[in-house]
């Protein structure tokens, strides 16, 4: 490995679908090995990028975070445009810079925003199969933005966590959580200062559930309290939910990618 004179930052976008998620692993195509071999180009030296955020299998980013060190300077438009040239289409660095030495893309993030997106008709979707959720029964928005405010400040979110979990400990501060419906489309946006494996979906698939109930923030609270993932309702499908923006402290200088309206679907 060669000795690390810079560290450098990189915004990345991407569409998870046909990838086992970011890590890389022994087994399945990966996110991280695609871009760290297309960095690794532009370097000339095998790189490690380390992510703010570890998506699964079938997850999209419009703003994952990565750094990673090397001894050799490139300017910013190089390490872009030549890392693209390297990657796959459906993964594509959207910008680069050198950060400060202590910049760390996963513990100096502050909070981290999701979200997910359902289409909601009676008709399914030949161009969103993968880029969202399709629900076809009646979503009463209303009701689930209700419910999602139980889980507003810091709480013990072990109901909304896988059992493959590694974290270690539950507790999480969710700041802001809003449901919105834009023609057929239904957007969820949670924004925390961390999250457990699986967290979003299984807030998703709760939110869902609880719609039905006659008071869907107590019945959301409840399941909160319980710590127990059996009351939480199913796990909602990888494909609707996106990694969309990570916050650092601005003296970094990570550029926040745009609110993505192009790849927002209108109905």
């Amino acid at each position: 490995m060669p000795s690390t004179g810079r560290r450098v930052a990189a915004v990345i976008e991407y569409d998870g679908t046909g990838f086992a998620g970011w890590q890389a692993q022994a087994h399945g195509i990966t996110i991280q090995d695609a871009v760290q071999r297309a960095l690794g180009f532009v370097a000339g030296h095998p790189i490690e990028a380390i992510c703010a955020g570890r998506t699964d299998s079938g997850v999209h980013a419009l703003g994952q975070v990565v750094h990673f060190d090397t001894p050799v300077q490139r300017t910013p438009r190089a390490w872009v445009l030549g890392a693209n040239t390297r990657l796959p289409p459906t993964i594509a660095l959207q910008w680069a810079g050198e950060v400060d030495g202590n910049f760390h893309a996963r513990h100096s993030a502050q909070r981290r925003r999701y979200r997910y997106c359902i289409l909601n008709r009676s008709a399914r979707s030949a161009l969103q199969l993968s880029r969202a959720a399709w629900i076809h029964r009646p979503i009463d928005v209303q009701a689930m933005q209700a419910g999602a405010q139980a889980l507003l400040g810091e709480h013990d979110f072990s109901a909304f966590r896988s059992i493959e979990c590694q974290s270690k400990t539950p507790i999480r501060r969710i700041d802001a959580l809003q449901v919105q419906r834009e023609g057929d489309y239904v957007w969820i946006e949670i924004l925390a200062n961390a999250y457990l494996h699986h967290m979003v979906r299984n807030i998703v698939g709760t939110l869902l559930d609880v719609q039905d109930k006659p008071e869907p923030a107590a019945a959301m609270r409840a399941i909160l309290l319980s710590r127990e993932r059996r009351l939480a309702g199913a796990t909602a499908p990888a494909g609707g939910l996106y990694l969309w923006q990570v916050d650092y402290a601005p003296h970094y200088g990570i550029a926040l990618p745009s609110d993505g309206l192009l790849l927002r679907p209108r109905a």
